[in-house]
Order: C-alpha cells, then structure tokens, then sequence
C-alpha cells in the first residue's frame, strides 16, 4: 500500500471518536464501533474493503512521569495514572484504492471486557476475534461464532491477560492430547 488514509474525515463523521497522535491511531468507542467500521467500508472517500490483523492488548494500573518546562522554564516531573483496560487493535486497509493502514482500537474494561465485533463488517475479523476472546477473554458482541478456538473448552482462565497465573502443575491437568496419547500407547490409534 502506498498511500496513508486520512483520519481527519473520521473524527468529523464521529466526533466520539479520538485520534491518538503518538501511535497514530482512531480510538473507537465500543458503542458505535460497527457503526465507524461500516461507513469506513461503504463511504467513497474511504473503501475500506480488508482487515489484515486484529490483536488484542492488556494494559495493567501504570503510573509514569512526564518532564516539562513550568511557566518559569524550569523543568517539572509530573506524575501521571494510566488506569487498567485492554483494547482490540484492527489494521484496515483498501484493496480497491491501494491504501493503509488504518489502525483502530477499540478500548474496554478489564474487569467486563467487551468488544463489538467487526466480523459482520469483515470477514477476515473471524477467527483473530475468536483467539482473542479464548486467549484474553474479551467477548465480542455480534460475533457468529465465539468460541475457544486455541484452547480447550476445560481451560479455565485467558493465559494472555497480564493477571493470569499459570496452573502449578501441567502434566495433572487432563487434556485432549492426553487422551490420544493414551490411546495411542495403547495401539488404539493409528496416524
């Protein structure tokens, strides 16, 4: 791709919606997500007709500082809260117009993490929502089909939230690769 689309024509449409300059992305509310992802894919201007990646990320409580320059010219170190949330990151791009990324994030709570899901919108969206909901534990609202796609269904827990914590002992928790293995050893299966 080699041209950049536009963001200012998005934060007109939606004034909701906020531009992060430092990353360069549109931050999204949840509530009008399908919304912004439809007039993206159907507005002339944009035509944005492909998703190549969705990604989940988990933000813990951070507090950072932040030198500048007081009113005197004298160099301050303020100290700034950043609270706990996760977001999911879509990377979009058009086909038709050869152009992108368009990065947009939609940003959640930790505590009920919720999402709308932009599958309707894109297809490609499928199955990166579903590894995110069964690895971080986001739900996706609209989704056709949310379930664990890389864990079983007995895994308890998201293993990529930064709160997890890794059972004491994997060989005691029973898996389906058990039993296989099993049967296997047994002669009952034969690959």
């Amino acid at each position: 791709m080699s041209e950049a689309i536009p963001h200012e024509p998005v934060l007109q449409q939606f004034p909701e919606v906020e531009w992060d300059e430092e990353f360069g992305t549109l931050i999204v509310p949840t509530a009008i997500a399908t919304e912004v992802a439809i007039w993206l894919r159907d507005d002339d201007a944009f035509r944005i007709d492909y998703c190549s990646n969705v990604t989940g990320i988990d933000y813990l409580d951070r507090e950072f500082k932040e030198k500048v320059k007081n009113e005197e010219g004298k160099t301050e170190t303020i100290i700034h809260n950043d609270p706990a949330r996760m977001e999911v990151v879509y990377h979009l791009y058009s086909m038709e117009k050869r152009t992108g990324p368009l990065v947009m994030r939609q940003r959640t709570t930790r505590e009920k993490p919720e999402a709308q899901s932009l599958t309707p919108v894109w297809r490609s969206c499928e199955l990166q929502e579903r590894e995110i909901y069964d690895l971080f534990g986001i739900n996706f609202t609209g989704h056709p089909d949310q379930r664990r796609i890389l864990m079983w269904d007995e895994f308890e827990g998201h293993p990529m939230r930064k709160d997890y914590v890794e059972p004491f002992d994997y060989e005691w928790e029973p898996t389906p690769h058990d039993e296989i293995l099993e049967k296997h050893q047994k002669g009952k299966v034969i690959f």
